[in-house]
């Protein structure tokens, strides 16, 4: 009798500008069985992963004040975990508003620690500016603007806990062809066949959220029937890739330029997704990145 393959031991990088919840969420994948270290040498992770175990998985907190943090240095870090065989690795990134940051350091009077003095509005600005590649990269992304402590944790267990009763968690992305295509995804869809609302001018600023723009796009006699069968496909392989014992599934929809097709495709699936009760986190890799230009500009 075939022996079954040994199940990979998950680990997970969890990073994210200083105040978001980062070590909070550390704690939290601790207390449901991760083996967690925090401010890890980037340097010392492959010979920590030579060390015998119990199969537990880890968590490694790394951020910028981490002696060897780099961009580079964490690009290095993942490629060799991708290497390493009997081994997933994910990078968790814990996200808030610029504004939120720097109320919550002013409310617990924290001394940010890439600030110089005590004015926190510098470090986080220069902390945002090193993370930003690196946030661009991460596999699973948790907004902690609107999230209490509580709400967090909820948020960490749905995503990482072992437990049966949390199933299998699904995301769902759109992104641009132009900056490439997001890392560790299972699954890409090309949108780019169809209509494209750039070339409507009262349609070029708005996006794929836009009910016009996703109106604008339906038009296209190809747009139906692609929706259908990838919403048939999802929710075929789903069941599978839960009995399989999978815990999370990537989907990501590609269009020139991240704005429009993908964001409503993406949107489409994860309204469909959800309503059939699958656990599913939507993010607009492009739209987000506009929206943190922004917030800096303000």
């Amino acid at each position: 009798m075939t022996k079954p393959d040994p199940i990979p031991r998950r680990v997970v990088l969890v990073t994210g500008p200083s105040g978001a919840g980062r070590s909070s969420a550390i704690k939290v994948l601790e207390d449901i069985g991760f083996e967690a270290i925090d401010n890890m040498p980037l340097r010392l992770i492959p010979a920590l992963l030579e060390e015998p175990s119990a199969g537990k998985p880890m968590a490694l907190g790394i951020d910028p004040r981490t002696r060897d943090f780099s961009v580079g240095a964490v690009l290095e870090a993942m490629n060799q975990l991708a290497q390493q065989p009997g081994f997933t690795t994910e990078l968790l990134f814990l996200d808030c508003a610029t504004d939120v940051l720097l109320r919550r350091f002013s409310e617990t009077r924290r001394r940010h620690p890439l600030a110089k003095g005590d004015r926190p509005e510098a470090g986080i600005v220069s902390e945002l500016g090193i993370l930003g590649p690196i946030r661009e990269l991460a596999d699973i992304l948790i907004n902690t603007s609107d999230l209490n402590v509580h709400q967090l944790r909820s948020e960490v267990e749905n995503w990482f806990s072992n437990e049966d009763d949390h199933g299998l968690c699904v995301s769902v992305q759109s992104f641009s062809y132009k900056r490439g295509l997001p890392r560790s995804v299972d699954m890409v869809l090309d949108c780019r066949f169809l209509s494209n609302p750039y070339w409507e001018p009262s349609l070029r600023e708005v996006n794929g959220k836009d009910k016009a723009v996703a109106d604008y796009i339906a038009q296209d006699r190809r747009f139906e029937p692609f929706r259908q069968k990838v919403e048939d496909l999802a929710l075929w392989l789903l069941p599978a890739y839960l009995d399989e014992g999978k815990s999370h599934l990537s989907i990501a929809f590609g269009c020139t330029g991240g704005q429009h097709r993908s964001v409503a495709m993406a949107e489409s699936l994860a309204q469909v997704l959800t309503s059939e009760g699958w656990q599913v986190s939507l993010r607009h890799r492009e739209l987000d990145r506009g929206k943190r230009r922004d917030e800096a500009a303000e």
